[in-house]
This record gives C-alpha cells, sequence and structure tokens, in this order.
C-alpha cells in the first residue's frame, strides 16, 4: 500500500505518546490492551503503545476465528515479540460457535462477522478488567468517518489512539517507525470472510477515501470536490453519504430530553 499521500501531523507520534501515557497510566491503571489481527492499523497502535508507554504496560491479543491465517498469526507472534509486549491467543471459535448454536436461523455473513467483532471486545474487556488496562482500539480516521467498524465491537473501545489519522497518514507513519513491510502491504481487511477486503466494499481506494474526507473536513462544498479532488461525482456523492448516514455510529445512544440537564445533548462529561 502507499503512503503517498498521507500528510502525518507534525509531531504525530509524540502527541499520541503523550495522549496514551495520560490515559493509560492514570492513578489505578497499568496500560493498555490492543487486539491485534495482523492489519497495519493495529500493528501501529500496539508500537506507537510500546513506544510510549514501555512494553509491559502494553498486552497484545489475538484473538483468531479459525480461519486460514496460520500465516499471518505467526508473523503476528513475531512482531509482537519484535515489540517485546506480552501476548494471549484467545481462539473466539467455540464463542462463535456458541452463538451459531444458540441462533441456528442467523447465517447473514455481515452479521456473523459483526458478532465476531463483539465477541472480541468482550475478550479484551474481560482481559483489561483483570489486569488495570484500557482497551485501546485501532480504528483509524477513515474508518470512524465512513462508519466502517462494527458498533459496540472494533468500534466499542476506551481510546483510540490513532483515530485523528487517515488511513493514508497510517501507511505513511508506519512507513516511517519501519513496521515490516509485510504488514504495511497487506490490503486492509475487516476479515469478515475470505477475501473481503476494504476497499472492495467501501467501493473506492483509501487513496481516493481521503481525498474525499479531506476535503469534507475543511467543510468544502460538495459540488465543489470532484473538481478539487479529482474524484468523480458519483464516488464523492457515495462517501459524502456514508459520512452522514452512519453519523449514528460515532454518537452516544440518543435520549429524550426530560431533565434539566441530559446526557448526551447538554450534559457532556
Amino acid at each position: 500500500m502507499s503512503p503517498a499521500e498521507g500528510r502525518v501531523p507534525h509531531g504525530a507520534a509524540r502527541i499520541i505518546g503523550a495522549f496514551l501515557r495520560a490515559h493509560a497510566l492514570a492513578p489505578g491503571l497499568g496500560g493498555v490492551v490492543v487486539g491485534l489481527s495482523g492489519g497495519i492499523d493495529s500493528a501501529l497502535t500496539a508500537r506507537l503503545a510500546r513506544d510510549a508507554l514501555g512494553a509491559e504496560h502494553v498486552l497484545g491479543v489475538l484473538l483468531p476465528d479459525g480461519g486460514p491465517d496460520a500465516a499471518i498469526e505467526e508473523e503476528t507472534v513475531a512482531y509482537a515479540r519484535e515489540l517485546g509486549i506480552a501476548l494471549r491467543k484467545v481462539p473466539i471459535s467455540p464463542l462463535l460457535e456458541s452463538f451459531r448454536t444458540a441462533l441456528p436461523e442467523v447465517t447473514d455473513r455481515m452479521t456473523v462477522g459483526n458478532t465476531a467483532a463483539r465477541l472480541r471486545m468482550t475478550v479484551l474487556y474481560a482481559l483489561a478488567r483483570e489486569r488495570h488496562l484500557l482497551v485501546a482500539g485501532t480504528g483509524n480516521k477513515s474508518e470512524l468517518l465512513l462508519g466502517y467498524f462494527t458498533k459496540y465491537g472494533d468500534g466499542g473501545a476506551d481510546l483510540l489512539p490513532i483515530g485523528d489519522l487517515y488511513k493514508t497518514d497510517v501507511w505513511a507513519l508506519s512507513e516511517e517507525l519501519g513496521l515490516p513491510l509485510p504488514v504495511r502491504e497487506r490490503a486492509p481487511t475487516a476479515g469478515f470472510w475470505p477475501g473481503q477486503t476494504d476497499e472492495e466494499e467501501i467501493g473506492a481506494s483509501y487513496v481516493v477515501v481521503d481525498r474525499v474526507l479531506r476535503a469534507v473536513e475543511e467543510l468544502r462544498p460538495e459540488d465543489e470536490i470532484p473538481a478539487l479532488t479529482g474524484v468523480a461525482e458519483a464516488t464523492v456523492r457515495s462517501i459524502v453519504g456514508r459520512v452522514a448516514a452512519n453519523r449514528h455510529k460515532r454518537r452516544l445512544p440518543p435520549v429524550p430530553k426530560l431533565g434539566l440537564r441530559t446526557v448526551g445533548l447538554d450534559w457532556r462529561d
């Protein structure tokens, strides 16, 4: 994957490191737990956490679902060893099989994939609770804006250290930090089914997506974005539509206004 269009903000690694120390080493806390998928987002999150907190304050967790990814698993184990962080392997296959047994009528592959993501987060929170750690999510800015994550699955975390880095920024920062080449070159995937890739499902490459999202962030009028970015009007419309349609994923559940101050409306912590 090419980081050519990445624009890593000045001092990004330093700022993320300070952010992690302020939150994850607060009184009563001992660091973070990171789910390691073999993808670049989790690899970068683990590296930034290791650099900021020290290896002894980072727990990496492999959460395989029985898919044919043994080579990626071995590579991820080697990467965790290279970082010097503790590593746990917790297969979620038995949990997923229990779900299928309890609800045999649920066969839609997206529903099953979302369930797997939620089971993974359940495991991470159980481990975090036992060790007084925070769950460091691995979502990037492109995914957060597109809603390309599972609500209460990989989107359910205590911290999102790379949540203000677009995917192209993630590639660029990963190259700067010298993350392993296989991780940097692997096609982004949620791993919901064999052969599934983010970009095929989204309908555009992350390079294209990020051009549009940067224009949206700058409050450019939608009808000007095609000329500004060189992206086809239909693609711009699709991306902007996704951002709007998935707004609910970036908000607390709505609450009806009854009291003087209402959580999520006018009572914000």
